[in-house]
């Protein structure tokens, strides 16, 4: 199967790469250089030269506070890059797996998200994001959208690299321990893509829709931080142990209005896919084994 995959430098979509050859698909691995999906020509002219069977769409502007003014090119990366390749992919009738976000919710729920709860983001960042999703679903129907919380991976910045450098640099660190959601390796999300991949080129057809997959156990900002010196300390990667101090969210300003508790329920991609979530607690451990070499 010939698949064509977007942001292909992040994390996602750099996990998606590696798993998709190893897995025997024909992957066309898309730079922002190679494929400018801000353009509609130019995601024509690289559905024509390419031909792919499915498209996974991982390029996405994920940085949460300076989409608060960079408002227009969070729009037009997370919404009107959707709408260009929704519109590619149903002129030449093939499906686009989407990546999505848990802050499209506001966190105000008691209980895990479901897929059909009642959208509110709170910052640019998330409506940019709801935006691509309800414009994907009014263009397209051979379409999964996935959404995902608290990703990481070795490679590019994120959650658990910060905390191993100030664990490293610090006697005392402060995190937030208030706010709720589930780690998620890139590598886990890119076994669920292409588990969901290759019952599409077996059968054909889908369960279209809207999926959340994030690993497990839900936690804290601060539960996380904790596991994660926690192993590196085992693993002889930190010396000593910081203080670590539990903060309120407003604590620690941030441009950005964020979830509180944006836990997702991931029961629907079990169901139809038969997709489970792993823990994350091993891809932390290969992270700092990365990271430590």
């Amino acid at each position: 199967m010939r698949v064509l995959v977007t942001g292909c430098n992040g994390q996602v979509g750099r996990s998606v790469t590696i798993l998709g050859q190893t897995l025997g698909f024909i992957i066309s691995s898309c730079t922002r250089e190679a494929l400018d999906i801000t353009s509609k020509s130019s995601v024509a002219d690289n559905m024509m030269k390419f031909k792919p069977d499915l498209v996974i769409n991982a390029a996405a502007y994920t940085a949460v506070d300076k989409a608060e003014s960079d408002v227009q090119l969070a729009f037009m990366v997370n919404k009107q890059c959707v709408i260009n390749l929704a519109h590619a992919c149903e002129k030449v009738d093939i499906p686009l797996f989407h990546i999505s976000t848990d802050y499209v919710f506001d966190g105000m729920s008691n209980q895990p998200y479901r897929e059909g709860d009642m959208v509110s983001p709170l910052s640019a960042y998330g409506k940019s994001k709801e935006a691509g999703e309800s414009a994907l679903r009014s263009i397209l129907k051979k379409h999964i959208v996935l959404r995902t919380s608290w990703v990481f991976s070795e490679f590019g910045a994120n959650f658990p690299k910060t905390i191993l450098r100030l664990a490293s640099e610090k006697d005392k660190i402060n995190i937030v321990a208030y706010q709720f959601g589930g780690p998620t390796s890139s590598k886990s999300i890119a076994q669920a893509l292409c588990a969901i991949a290759q019952i599409y080129e077996s059968k054909k057809d889908l369960d279209w829709g809207t999926y959340h997959f994030t690993q497990q156990p839900h936690v804290s900002w601060y539960q996380f931080a904790e596991e994660i010196i926690r192993q590196a300390y085992e693993k002889n990667v930190l010396a000593t142990i910081p203080v670590i101090s539990k903060i309120l969210s407003e604590d620690f300003p941030s441009v950005a209005k964020r979830p509180l508790d944006a836990r997702l329920e991931c029961s629907a991609i079990r169901e139809v896919f038969g997709i489970s979530a792993s823990e994350w607690y091993s891809d932390i451990a290969d992270l700092i084994d990365v990271y430590h070499n």
